[in-house]
């Protein structure tokens, strides 16, 4: 496979690993694909970044008034984007540098848990090919502005592009108008103001990337002494052919192709759940993040202080799981609103005492083992005693909850959405789109199959993932895999 030598190591790695090499040479060959297909926009985002670093120092008050949240999705694409070629290649020279020393020693086993557990992961070729799909996702959501046919924001002439199946081929007149209005702005006259300038029209660029001009979606058209008849569904309209744009000899109108159709309001489904992946992966994985990491820390502290230390955290735990988890979240949610951060903290929150309680047992058994008490013997503080004895090896069972609870986290964040209770439209999620599909389920099915096939996909490699995990790290279950 002469292909796989494009990336330094990758003939080595698949002759020991055909898999792995194969999918890290399509892993860097798309992202490098879509580095040169959207290099320009990956240029203006970086330099919008930097002009706003400057604003930042120079004149904050300037940035604040131009400043959108919507820029910073660029500015994180473009640094990913440029971030994973060399991880890429990294990870395929160290894997070939391993493979190297395995060849030449002759050892196929390493001495540390560690490696020996990812060797058990790696063999698993099922939780292997769902973490392939995870990475797949994750790297969609934040390559999000740069894959995203549309802005998932569109609404325009949907008299004709509502309701379309999937794959439906729409024609539209470029106008001579702008998408977005050019606001004039006063002439620059110091350095900030120039700063300014640029970064206003770089968002503008940013923001019309897929069509700088205002398109005017129709069925059918025709052009008679100077002026264009159109028709939109029922609706025949004329307008001046002044109005259209000059494409320097091209015909007026062009093609745009919706791949998975649009819903009720004309929005490309497509670009929705593509950007709505960002909402439901990052609310996963910051939720699990934040709740395993205040369970550990509430669960070492509990298992390894005892006394009333223990038994006060634990009646909290016993507590708070009284409670219905769902219950619990449907009342904060109503008592302070809905927004994207309560919905964080509010799952984050109600989450963490299992994992304590999973620490807190493994703490009582360690705490005991000679290790701990030699330490304990050479006058180590109990900081060190925790950070460097205990947490680490109580890092098993929470790594395989983090893996199995990632699914469930979207799942909940999906069902509030669809219930209304948590991220609200426009702003895309998987739940809100499946919601706002509901009402037409039979007539127009694909409003709502495509997110929830993404969001059965996710949660079935989530889970597959975390029961590959489960088994690498199980003694007992290595000979197995």
């Amino acid at each position: 496979m002469p292909l796989l030598h494009l990336i330094p190591g990758l003939g080595l790695i698949s002759r020991q690993r055909k898999g792995q090499g194969i999918f890290l040479l399509c892993s860097f060959l798309a992202y490098l694909f879509i580095l040169i297909l959207q290099w320009d926009l990956v240029l203006i985002s970086l330099r919008s970044l930097a002009l706003a670093s400057a604003l930042l120092v120079t004149a904050p008050q300037r940035l604040r008034e131009i400043f959108s949240i919507e820029i910073v999705e660029f500015w994180i694409s473009a640094i990913v984007l440029l971030a994973m070629l060399p991880a890429l290649a990294l990870i395929s020279k160290k894997s070939a540098a391993k493979a190297t020393r395995q060849n030449s020693d002759g050892s196929r086993n390493e001495s540390s848990l560690g490696s020996i557990s990812l060797q058990a992961f790696m063999r698993n070729t099922i939780a292997q090919s769902a973490a392939a799909v995870v990475f797949v996702l994750y790297s969609v959501a934040f390559l999000a502005p740069f894959l995203a046919p549309f802005s998932p924001y569109d609404q325009q002439d949907f008299l004709v592009t509502a309701y379309k199946p999937p794959l439906t081929r729409l024609q539209a007149l470029v106008l001579r108008q702008p998408k977005i209005q050019v606001m004039p702005v006063a002439k620059a006259e110091n350095t900030e103001d120039r700063m300014a300038a640029s970064l206003i029209d770089d968002l503008r660029t940013l923001k019309t990337r897929n069509e700088p001009h205002a398109l005017k979606f129709i069925d059918s058209y025709r052009i008679e002494n100077g002026t264009v008849t159109f028709l939109q569904g029922m609706r025949t309209r004329t307008m001046p052919v002044e109005e259209l744009a000059d494409r320097k000899g091209k015909a007026p109108e062009i093609t745009r192709t919706f791949v998975l159709g649009t819903d009720q309001y004309g929005r490309d489904i497509l670009s929705r759940v593509i950007y709505g992946s960002r909402i439901s992966l990052s609310i996963g994985f910051l939720v699990v993040l934040i709740s395993v990491t205040l369970g550990t820390v509430i669960g070492i502290s509990s298992g390894y202080f005892g006394g009333w230390i223990d038994a006060l955290l634990m009646r909290i735990v016993d507590v708070l799981i009284a409670f219905p988890a769902l219950f619990l979240i449907l009342i904060i949610i109503a008592a302070f609103g809905n927004s994207i951060y309560l919905i964080v903290i509010t799952l984050s929150f109600t989450g963490w005492m299992g994992v304590a309680r999973i620490v807190r047992s493994q703490v009582l058994s360690l705490k005991e083992q000679e290790f701990i008490l030699a330490a304990k013997a050479l006058g180590l503080s109990s900081m060190r005693i925790i950070f460097r004895h205990l947490a680490p090896n109580t890092l098993t069972p929470v790594i395989i909850a983090a893996t199995l609870r990632i699914g469930s986290i979207i799942l909940t964040e999906a069902g509030l959405s669809f219930l209304g209770l948590g991220v609200q439209p426009p702003t895309p999620s998987w739940g809100n789109i499946i919601n706002e599909g509901r009402d037409s389920l039979l007539n127009h099915w694909w409003i709502s199959t495509f997110p929830g096939i993404a969001i059965l996909t996710t949660v079935v490699c989530f889970n597959l993932i975390g029961d590959g995990v489960r088994d690498a790290l199980d003694p007992r279950m290595r000979g197995q895999t």
